[in-house]
């Protein structure tokens, strides 16, 4: 596994040194590149020592084709995030929380050891799990027992390692006399058992104070002489993280709150306003004692118009309320048609307001959609949105649908703008969720992450094409009777 790091710092020069000092049964780890803004940086000052690539921009190593990993050790999260958004698909990423990549130091074989490279074994297997490591770490054998234990985790729970050490896992992080079990507490060390690989699961655990603590939990395999004797379990404290995302979701649904509730305002605000109008000349008439044939006519002209328009802020009221209510998937069959009808009412305002020219086209003799209908016309109002977002005023928004000619079963609703299209480099991220292109506090990329999701969800696909400056299209193809 050949690694570039960034950041040569301490931790850098630690992983040099243990990787030179250090036979790995399993990843076989070689650091080929270091990258450091500081010239004497002591990691950077070490890879120059060893005569490997060294540089200050760690962009240089994007280009290259003979990377695995790529561990920044900067413990600055802007870049570690760069990174990802920057390096080629084929490789890895990890950032100074979870370089997890040396967990065989001191494991593996130390009974042949000598007493001094026992002690030397053991001195570097407890830097990394206290010092380079700083989620919380436990060595457990198959019997569930605790073996060891790194300080963050002591820390954590308030406990010595004499208290801990030969104790349950379970009992430890859960307070539990059984072993973790179901879909909310799946234990890894059982899948790790059965297939002798990596596995994860999302916990709930409990600090000392009986508060919960969102962790996610890795499970690695330690082998001696090919043979599982225990596993490395690896907690990530991610409370923060959840709870930061859940403030972008909410912080996402009172932008999407305020724009439908503009969109209300608009859209009855016109119907509202021609029937005041004509409801004051009728009383004009009727105050008049004006009941010839002619204003006989006119008040039943002013009735019908009345009509049409009350029965126009219904239609928009119900498709609102449609839209905005939140339940379970539940599958049955729909007409196309309907839903890009119904969506289109919803944001016909906005394609006035930009001036923007609507094109639809739906094939004749459409096959019903199997969906639930909320949730794709969720999906695609939001493509709207987007589409109507990229072009700042005036331009085509296209809607078609038609059999898919690629998949049969399927049929396919093709969204496309004329705006300002996607950059190539963001194509690969346009679905992942938090990643935007938006300008900052403008976005907070929720929505085709959770286009992406619903779609998937109906077994169906969503892909997207698009140009810079020439505008974007997106195909959500959908299971068909």
């Amino acid at each position: 596994m050949n690694i570039a790091v960034v950041g040569g710092g301490v931790r850098c020069r630690i992983l040099l040194e243990m990787i030179e000092k250090h036979v790995f049964v399993e990843l076989n780890p070689n650091i080929i590149a270091v990258a450091d803004i500081k010239n004497d940086a002591p990691g950077l000052v070490k890879a120059k020592e060893k005569g490997l690539f060294i540089t200050n921009d760690y962009n240089e190593f994007f280009d290259r084709d003979d990377l695995d990993l790529i561990i920044e050790l900067t413990g600055d999260n802007e870049v570690f995030f760069d990174i990802v958004s920057k390096k080629k698909k084929s490789v890895r990423a990890i950032n100074h929380h979870t370089a997890r990549l040396f967990w065989e130091v001191g494991v593996s074989s130390i009974q042949e050891q000598t007493s001094e490279e026992l002690e030397k074994t053991k001195t570097m297997y407890k830097l990394v799990i206290n010092d380079l490591i700083q989620d919380d770490v436990m060595i457990i054998d198959l019997n569930y027992r605790i073996l060891d234990i790194n300080d963050t985790l002591l820390t954590t729970l308030g406990l010595e390692r004499e208290k801990v050490v030969g104790r349950y896992c379970y009992e430890i992080s859960h307070n539990q006399n059984v072993p973790c079990a179901g879909e909310e507490h799946s234990c890894p060390l059982v899948e790790v058992k059965e297939t002798h690989e990596h596995a994860r699961a999302t916990h709930i655990h409990l600090d000392k104070d009986n508060q919960k603590i969102y962790y996610s939990i890795s499970c690695y395999p330690l082998f001696e002489n090919n043979e599982l004797v225990s596993v490395v379990k690896v907690a990530k404290d991610i409370t923060k993280d959840i709870k930061w995302k859940k403030a972008l979701m909410r912080q996402d649904k009172l932008a999407s709150l305020g724009k439908l509730a503009a969109t209300i305002a608009h859209e009855i605000n016109n119907p509202l306003a021609t029937v005041l109008t004509y409801i004051r000349l009728m009383i004009k008439l009727i105050s008049r004692n004006r009941f010839s044939p002619e204003r006989l006519e006119d008040i039943s002209r002013y009735l019908a118009t009345m009509e049409s328009e009350t029965a126009r802020c219904g239609d928009i009221v119900k498709n609102l309320l449609a839209f905005s209510r939140q339940s379970k998937i539940t599958i049955s069959s729909h007409s196309i048609t309907d839903i890009i009808d119904r969506t289109l009412i919803i944001i016909s305002h906005d394609l006035k307001i930009k001036e923007i020219q609507l094109k639809k086209s739906i094939e004749s003799n459409m096959p019903k959609v199997q969906c639930d209908f909320r949730q794709i016309q969720q999906v695609l109002l939001g493509l709207m949105y987007n589409a109507s977002g990229a072009m700042q005023k005036g331009g085509t928004l296209t809607v078609t649908a038609n059999r898919s000619v690629t998949a049969e079963g399927f049929l396919e609703v093709v969204i496309s703008d004329t705006g300002c299209g996607i950059a190539e480099k963001d194509m690969e991220n346009i679905f992942e969720l938090f990643f935007t292109t938006k300008e900052e506090g403008k976005g907070v990329g929720l929505g085709l992450a959770v286009a992406h999701g619903i779609v998937a969800r109906h077994n169906g696909t969503i892909a997207v094409e698009s140009e810079l400056d020439k505008g974007s299209t997106f195909k959500v193809r959908l299971p068909c009777e």
